[in-house]
């Protein structure tokens, strides 16, 4: 983590919306809305930010990192809200409208920034969140990339693979999306399986290392002699015990 950076709230996305309906309305009404910032949801993610370089930041409206960092972000999108060849934007994963954006983009914590292109796939972005930061980074990296918008920037093996989905047609190109969406939603699910294990067993390590203490403090008379040693002027000789 940079100096000067600061940490993300750590709620994944599915946690965050068992939030009471009351406490959210709450927080998104106290909140400021970036309303020059162009809003991603799931309905129109992939046709916005097909084909072009992407900066983007994930969000919850109670997140308090977000909403500090608020004005630069809308500075810096006011800097390409003319700009046809890359994009400014950001995802309110508080809302219902983003819960499949915000889980396969693997959103955590908040704000999650995500540069790069959808079409091979977002990277995390670790900077700073200042404004100046934020214009020398996308300056730098919202560049034209490889996909099939510019196939011409793509390496051989890239090159093969969209030639190979475009002979596709639509309905087997579908299927086979379907098909690895699939296998990635299982792999979810066995991660979450495995993460519940993990949580028992280490609730259980814990219950059996109070036991344990409980009971030698017990066996011992701990505590009497504690107080024993108190009651004979001992408090101020514990540090060479």
């Amino acid at each position: 983590q940079p100096d000067g950076q600061q940490s993300s709230n750590t709620f994944h996305p599915r946690t965050m919306r068992l939030l009471s309906g009351a406490a959210l309305l709450a927080t998104v009404a106290s909140s400021v809305a970036a309303a020059n910032v162009l809003s991603l949801t799931d309905n129109n993610y992939e046709q916005l930010t097909a084909g072009k370089p992407v900066f983007i930041k994930f969000f919850a409206p109670w997140c308090g990192h977000c909403k500090s960092m608020a004005a630069d972000w809308e500075k810096l999108a006011a800097d390409y809200a003319n700009n046809d060849s890359a994009l400014i934007a950001e995802v309110d994963c508080a809302s219902e409208e983003t819960e499949i954006v915000c889980d396969e983009n693997n959103v955590e914590g908040f704000p999650t920034l995500k540069f790069g292109d959808t079409g091979t796939g977002l990277e995390d972005y670790d900077g700073e969140r200042d404004y100046d930061a934020l214009a020398a980074f996308a300056k730098e990296h919202l560049k034209p990339s490889c996909g099939p918008s510019n196939i011409d920037l793509c390496d051989d093996e890239k090159k093969a693979a969209i030639k190979r989905f475009q002979h596709l047609p639509t309905n087997e190109l579908r299927a086979e999306i379907a098909k690895i969406t699939a296998e990635i939603d299982g792999i979810e699910d066995k991660r979450e399986d495995e993460i519940e294990k993990l949580q028992d067993a280490y609730e259980k390590f814990m219950d059996e290392f109070d036991l344990k203490i409980k009971n030698l403090q017990k066996e011992s008379n701990y505590n009497l002699m504690k107080a024993v040693f108190t009651a004979k002027g001992g408090l101020d000789e514990r540090d060479e015990l």
